[in-house]
């Protein structure tokens, strides 16, 4: 049985089922997007204290976000790959990078992070990419943002109100997010007491 998606590619189920297991494992998979953006909101450090699972990216991750060594959110993340935090993975299937790729009109970055959770089985990616997020809903994998991260950091009691808000402006100064995206967010940011 194949499904069309918004793009007019086949993308066969039975090649998905194979893929994707009835189980996950406990692991995030970042897309450079995203991590880059909470390293410039200064959200980096405080997620990766805040969470007892494994952080991994695949090498073309590690490349869009280190190459820039006078960066200061590529000078965070490196010290997190120093301190293995965040771990660096080899992508097994080519194939589907290829794929996705072309599937989803995807930058080579977010191919190989929803590859990586798809080969991994990982709980969840981080994705900031419009084309990627809809590349996850497609395939049925759960996504988050640096929004949502914020969010739910602030959920979680990691961040006073004030903090979060100034974080938020970070988030909508350094990301390509939409006017209403940010104001949603700043409500549930306030919401909490």
């Amino acid at each position: 049985m194949a499904v069309r998606n918004a793009f007019g590619s086949s993308i066969y189920i039975s090649f998905l089922l194979e893929l994707r297991s009835s189980y996950f494992v406990i692991m995030i998979v970042f897309d450079a997007s995203t991590l880059i953006l909470i390293a410039k909101a200064d959200l980096l450090d405080l997620f990766l204290t805040s969470i007892n699972v494994p952080v991994a990216i695949p090498g073309e991750v590690e490349k869009e976000c280190c190459s820039s060594k006078k960066a200061l959110d590529a000078i965070i993340i490196q010290k997190a790959l120093d301190e293995s935090r965040i771990e660096v993975f080899t992508l097994r299937n080519r194939r589907l990078v290829a794929k996705l790729q072309t599937d989803f009109s995807l930058g080579r970055g977010e191919a190989e992070a929803i590859a990586l959770a798809l080969d991994e089985k990982a709980q969840i990616v981080g994705i900031d990419d419009k084309n990627g997020i809809d590349a996850c809903k497609v395939l049925g994998i759960a996504f988050t943002t640096a929004v949502g991260i914020l969010i739910r950091s602030r959920e979680k009691g990691l961040l006073e109100k004030p903090d979060a808000i100034a974080k938020l402006a970070l988030l909508a100064k350094y990301g390509r997010y939409k006017h209403s995206i940010i104001e949603d967010a700043r409500l549930k940011l306030e919401a909490k007491p």
